[in-house]
């Protein structure tokens, strides 16, 4: 927190309350993750095999590693959309609840798949490495993992459509309709 932001929590602490709240408000039920989180994986993974055939009809060497990290990724990035989404969707309109869960799907799945995609690169790189924990090694670390987020930006985002895409639509439209309307 910043001084500011520290200076209000002093002052407001009925703020910090209402944010706590919020926040516990927005945690889902287990049955919302656990049910949840395999399917969005499992349509992540779709999305990635409809692109890679559609490409080049699914001919790389591999295929299976690229399924399993969209996989892995939705799996992770399920849970943090969801909670996140909730608090910002909390009280809103339809429309708003819709934008937040859209957004917080899509920063999620990107951030969460592209973080695996990271340490996947990283470990391939890690034998030219310098000993961990020095400062070249920090220094390698960083930009290694840095490097492997933009090689997946460039080149693994266009894996989500045009399946992603709809399922990201069809999901946050579900997200937004199982909340309640906005009190007036």
């Amino acid at each position: 927190m910043n001084q500011v932001q520290v200076s209000r929590a002093k002052h407001h602490p009925s703020l910090m309350r209402r944010t706590a709240r919020r926040f516990l408000a927005a945690l889902p039920g287990a049955r919302d993750i656990l049910l949840g989180a395999p399917i969005w994986g499992a349509m992540m993974a779709l999305s990635a095999l409809a692109a890679l055939y559609l490409r080049n009809g699914a001919e790389t060497s591999h295929f299976y590693s690229i399924l399993l990290l969209f996989f892995l990724g939705g799996l992770i990035a399920w849970p943090f959309a969801l909670v996140l989404g909730g608090f910002f969707a909390q009280g809103r309109a339809s429309e708003t609840r819709f934008a937040a869960f859209f957004l917080c799907l899509t920063v999620c799945t990107i951030a969460a798949t592209a973080f695996l995609f990271a340490l996947d690169y990283r470990s391939f790189y890690a034998r030219w490495h310098a000993p961990a924990g020095t400062l070249t090694w920090f220094y390698q670390f960083g930009f290694t993992s840095a490097g492997a987020v933009y090689q997946f930006i460039v080149m693994g985002i266009r894996l989500y459509l045009p399946v992603g895409f709809a399922v990201l639509a069809a999901a946050s439209f579900w997200l937004a309709r199982k909340m309640p309307d906005q009190q007036r």
